[in-house]
């Protein structure tokens, strides 16, 4: 009787230990994550139907003709692998979070902007999206997404199609109502904008290069963003903040645009500083016009913020001013060579000094008599008979003109402490510590 108990005892500790033995592996067996390995398109659609959260899909070399949906959160990757979109559509459509691109060539996409024709398109709601090391070549936009949080795109190449005139490209960047993007080190040419952010905030845009394009960053409606160590040339504006608050533009650079190298339109309480803007020149333009001439920064209707430290050099006009841009703090600039330093018309006094320290200018000609790196006298960047000019172009032939040279000569001595314009009441007689080259 006890030996039939043990084997009853036995055999049903055995079946427990079995119960959960097998538990275990279907445990572990939900939660492995599979390695598919891909070769053709067909193959590609199936697998992506048929992938859990968590898997990779490996495709091998060659071109996969098609538009594929992501459906799940997965890592896709594909060393040699070209995605060929056949010009409609999207090349890769993300419906998950958590999803991982890498080491891809996407290719001919759609071009219909109003559908929002893109090489990656993210679909709304979606977070944790990482896209590196990507090549993304198309009409329509490269990388559209509304309503995301956490997106990180870096390490990416995005060529638009320089044969489209530029309003009828996509942007490089799309991100709409999106929270705490970051991108990072993308090289982003012949596209429309750039980067184009609207109404989200919180991102980071540092170390990317623009060629070719309509601005490099585009800020519309944002808060908290910023952007460092970018590079921009050959475009048509630099940075632009349009409505936006609490922007940190910093270490950046913008050559050879034509329209600006900062635009600060409606924006407060952002800091612009340690920028290098330089020859910003508007070709064939009127340079009587200030919408036809090169900015190096142009304020227009923006407050509260401050602009340190930046070199601005060999534009059509270093600064213009207009719709209400006094109160703004400018000081410890470089304006070197500009054909006309600074540009305002209005009526209200505005000092561009802090705490006894200005900018300096090129075209300064005052003396340091107490050797503390301050001039004696004030600088005007304007004088009454450069407004008078600006006021009735029609006579700016007379600008270089011997009498003229000299009623400015003597407007300057003449000028009294009232005097309603841009003023530097300490400006700087050397350069501080930014590298000025011609």
């Amino acid at each position: 009787m006890c030996s039939g108990n043990a084997a009853v005892i036995s055999k049903v500790f055995v079946f427990i230990c079995l119960l959960g033995m097998m538990q275990t592996s279907m445990a572990a067996q939900k939660g492995h994550s599979t390695v598919y390995k891909v070769t053709t398109a067909t193959e590609l659609t199936d697998t992506l139907k048929r992938v859990d959260h968590g898997d990779t899909i490996n495709l091998a070399s060659g071109t996969y003709r098609g538009n594929f949906l992501i459906n799940h959160s997965i890592y896709l990757t594909g060393e040699g692998a070209i995605i060929e979109a056949n010009s409609q559509g999207n090349a890769i459509s993300i419906y998950a979070s958590n999803v991982h691109l890498s080491h891809l060539h996407l290719q001919n996409w759609g071009e219909d902007l109003y559908q929002h024709n893109a090489g990656i398109f993210i679909d709304k709601g979606q977070e944790n999206i990482v896209i590196e090391h990507i090549v993304l070549s198309g009409d329509g936009f490269g990388i559209y997404a509304e309503e995301i949080e956490h997106i990180l795109i870096q390490h990416n190449q995005f060529i638009g199609n320089h044969q489209l005139a530029i309003l009828d490209r996509g942007d490089g960047i799309h991100l709409k109502k999106s929270e705490n993007a970051q991108i990072l080190n993308n090289q982003i040419i012949n596209v429309r904008d750039g980067v184009y952010l609207e109404s989200g905030g919180h991102s980071v845009v540092n170390y990317n290069h623009f060629k070719g394009l309509q601005y490099a960053i585009h800020y519309m409606y944002t808060q908290g963003d910023m952007a460092s160590q970018n590079i921009a040339t050959q475009v048509l504006g630099g940075y632009a903040l349009m409505s936006a608050n609490n922007i940190q533009l910093i270490d950046n650079q913008a050559s050879h645009a034509s329209e600006f190298g900062v635009l600060l339109n409606l924006t407060q309480d952002s800091l612009i500083k340690n920028n290098d803007v330089r020859h910003i020149h508007w070709k064939g333009g009127d340079p009587t016009d200030l919408f036809e001439s090169g900015k190096g920064i142009f304020i227009y209707g923006s407050q509260g913020n401050i602009l340190q430290s930046n070199l601005i050099s060999a534009c059509d006009i270093g600064v213009a001013m207009a719709l209400g841009g006094e109160l703004n703090r400018v000081f410890l600039n470089h304006f070197i060579n500009n054909q006309t330093q600074v540009r305002y018309v209005g009526d209200i006094r505005v000092e561009w000094s802090e705490n006894q320290q200005g900018n300096y200018w090129s075209d300064y000609q005052g003396w340091d008599m107490t050797g503390n790196g301050i001039g004696e006298q004030f600088h005007l960047p304007n004088d009454r008979l450069d407004k008078l000019f600006w006021l009735y172009p029609e006579a700016h032939f007379l600008m270089e003109s011997p009498v003229v040279i000299l009623l400015k000569r003597l407007d300057k001595l003449l000028i009294k402490s009232d005097y309603n314009g841009v003023i530097d009441s300490y400006p700087l007689v050397s350069s501080l510590d930014l590298s000025i080259k011609d």
